[in-house]
């Protein structure tokens, strides 16, 4: 299976690329081209010719880190438009094969619902409110150009990503192992979540699997509040999770990203992998949890 990847330095692409590679995967990533003055997003030479090498798949995951830091305007435009104008080039390159990729997954997330509270969610479901949910939006129309094309497009739709290798869970094992970990806000908002060795899985099966195509919610189908993550995270590390995150606090230290981030609530279903009969692979947030806090170095 020959599959060019983007985005192969980040936590899934370079999880995805020793997994797939041990898979029998033929594995070529596209670098972005940071030459001051560059016309293009990607480097060129990272481009087979035209008329070269073609791809079974192409496993598109660049995109800048939402969580880098602060939400000025200027990192929200850098956000915003380094998943549009990554995704054009790459299909406009696409568009001109005269053998196009069998399927074509995207990158996205779970903010595209915003914040639902309590309802369950799933593929069907509206877009939500906000800044995430507009980028998600943005994003995945870009990727319908190549449905016209004949190509199956599949829109991962990202939940929290549990991983021994960083992530959202790395910036957390600090402040829990010395004692100040507890909830944020209220403490009941749902956390949608996968561990990194399902996301290896539920590629791996997505690419094979020619029935699935648009957004699938890549979360696992465990329902899990901040207060039920804090809990079982502290349970793990034996610590204590009496220190609380004020909303108010959480607002002043990261402005909006606070309520488009830690304080939303999100409750997905992975209503799409269920019907397909993927095989979950982590049936326990705690073992999950312990996996990633004991297991720093296990191979996914």
């Amino acid at each position: 299976m020959k599959t060019m990847i983007t985005g192969c330095t980040g936590l899934v692409g370079s999880t995805l690329i020793d997994s797939l590679f041990k898979k029998g995967y033929s594995i070529q990533c596209l670098k972005r081209d940071t030459a001051t003055g560059s016309q293009h997003f990607w480097k060129t030479e990272s481009l087979p010719p035209e008329h070269g090498e073609n791809f079974d798949a192409v496993i598109h995951l660049a995109g800048e880190n939402v969580a880098g830091g602060r939400w000025t305007n200027k990192v929200k435009d850098k956000i915003l438009n380094s998943r549009l104008d990554g995704t054009r080039e790459l299909i406009d390159y696409i568009s001109v094969l005269p053998e196009k990729p069998k399927v074509f997954l995207c990158a996205s997330a779970i903010g595209y619902y915003g914040n639902r509270g309590s309802d369950i969610l799933d593929e069907r479901s509206d877009l939500g409110a906000g800044f995430l949910a507009e980028v998600c939006r943005r994003w995945e129309k870009e990727t319908q150009r190549l449905t016209s094309l004949g190509v199956r497009v599949v829109n991962l739709r990202f939940g929290m990503i549990l991983s021994p290798r960083g992530g959202a869970l790395h910036k957390m094992i600090p402040p829990f192992k010395a004692g100040l970990g507890g909830v944020i806000g209220t403490g009941e908002q749902y956390v949608s979540w996968i561990s990194i060795r399902d996301v290896v899985g539920i590629v791996d099966f997505l690419i094979k699997n020619e029935s699935i195509s648009g957004p699938v919610n890549v979360v696992s189908p465990i329902q899990t509040t901040n207060k039920e993550l804090t809990k079982t995270l502290g349970s793990v590390l034996n610590r204590p999770t009496l220190f609380k995150v004020p909303a108010s606090a959480a607002r002043l230290i990261f402005g909006q990203m606070a309520d488009e981030m830690l304080l939303t609530s999100s409750r997905v279903t992975p209503q799409k992998l269920m019907q397909a009969g993927y095989p979950f692979i982590d049936q326990s947030l705690e073992a999950v949890l312990r996996y990633c806090t004991e297991g720093q170095n296990a191979a996914v």
